[in-house]
């Protein structure tokens, strides 16, 4: 379980590091918060919302839809940043910060059972309804994969088309995006 109320470690990456001119970082409450890191795929931006991170967006052409707004961070929105980078370090293959998701009863199933694809799988659009007790339901599977407003904390990159294909990616850089991810995780794919 994460201690939201623990003082930040001295070991936090960089990026997570106040600057000289901004102090100490006071302790942030649980409140809603958005928070801006660099990664090797772009910056993301979290968001979060009564201690739990909501959603992830992977800069698209150098852009994020927060630019221009100071940034709001909460504890757990800097809880998610120390762990996505320890993921980019190949130090961390799970994570386990609080999520919130909103979604039809469908999509929640499919976000589950992205959940219990481990670093390093795959699975098909076809296999994953199944999983989520949906035979058949491999193109709606796709949309709900397509939903995911928690990119990598919810692995949808994990999820290949037929063939062992990447079919698309609606974070970041679209397929190089995804590609990226799953050679960082050592998954096999076709192009």
């Amino acid at each position: 379980m994460i201690d939201h109320d623990a003082p930040l470690r001295p070991n936090r990456p960089s990026f997570l590091q106040p600057s000289p001119a901004e102090g100490p970082r006071a302790q942030v409450p649980l409140e809603t918060g958005f928070l801006r890191v660099p990664t090797p795929i772009g910056r993301i931006e979290l968001r979060s919302a009564s201690g739990a991170v909501t959603g992830i967006t992977i800069e698209q052409d150098g852009r994020l839809p927060l630019d221009g707004h100071d940034e709001q961070p909460t504890s757990v929105l800097l809880d998610a940043a120390e762990q996505l980078d320890e993921y980019f370090r190949h130090e961390r293959r799970e994570f386990d910060v609080p999520l919130t998701t909103t979604g039809t009863p469908f999509q929640q199933s499919i976000w589950a059972a992205l959940g219990d694809v481990a670093f390093g799988e795959h699975i098909g659009y076809g296999s994953l309804a199944v999983q989520a007790g949906s035979p058949g339901g491999g193109r709606a599977a796709g949309q709900a994969v397509r939903a995911n407003a928690l990119p990598i904390l919810i692995p949808c990159h994990r999820v290949l088309g037929s063939g062992e294909r990447v079919t698309g990616y609606s974070g970041g850089e679209g397929p190089a995006t995804k590609r990226w991810l799953l050679d960082h995780e050592g998954i096999p794919y076709r192009r």
